[in-house]
């Protein structure tokens, strides 16, 4: 077996602080290898703001460079909380099939769930101990980035997120709608195209009415 490779240079780029996006400073992905299984681009994907209650996600893809299917049978955040992971149909296993990959969360694929996530958005900007244990291989130990559903993670967080405040109408109330024209339906009465309108007398009428005498 050999040696868990981890990512400190996204480490390192932690010391700018929580707001090092704001810097310019775009941090490595968490990411381990084990024998022929690789986890990369591994997060904690929790609610947007801290504090803040409801689920939050572990994201990541696995690679499995070996020539059999492995499955992933669990994922553990040591103090952080019980994770369900649900392959993309629903509930079932998980597979990492040979020489290829699988994602984990976004829509569409297999999930990683953790119910209650609120604890986690204590540590955003910071890191988390992640335990994926493959079938096979065992366990993939790595410390993946604890990060806010927004932004670049919006798409991978938590199918469950606080209400957005809905938008102020921009028509006032009561207002009246004008036609397509801009101008009245109808014509004022006594006028052309008004219900008022009176139409003459027809030439071939009054020719035909009898002389007096």
């Amino acid at each position: 077996m050999t040696a868990v490779v981890l990512s400190f240079t996204a480490l390192t780029a932690c010391g700018a602080g929580n707001n090092a996006q704001s810097l310019g400073v775009k941090p490595d992905t968490a990411s381990a290898t084990v024998d022929t299984i690789s986890v990369q681009n591994a997060n904690v994907i929790t609610q947007p703001k801290a504090g803040a209650a409801g689920p939050a996600v572990v994201s990541a893809t696995i690679f499995n460079a070996g020539t059999k299917d492995q499955t992933l049978d669990s994922v553990t955040l040591p103090g952080g909380g019980t994770v369900k992971l649900s392959a993309a149909g629903g509930p079932g296993a998980i597979t990492v099939p040979a020489e290829g990959s699988v994602v984990i969360g976004g829509k569409g694929n297999p999930s990683a769930v953790i119910d209650n996530g609120q604890s986690l958005t204590g540590n955003i900007g910071g890191v988390q101990d992640v335990v994926f244990r493959l079938s096979d291989t065992g366990e993939v130990k790595l410390q993946a980035f604890v990060v806010p559903a927004s932004a670049d993670f919006a798409d991978f967080g938590p199918s469950s997120l606080p209400p957005q405040p809905a938008s102020p109408s921009t028509t006032p109330a009561g207002s009246a709608s004008p036609n397509s024209s801009g101008s009245p339906s109808e014509a004022p009465s006594g006028q052309p195209g008004g219900e008022g309108e009176t139409a003459p007398d027809s030439p071939s009428d009054a020719s035909s009415a009898p002389a007096n005498g």
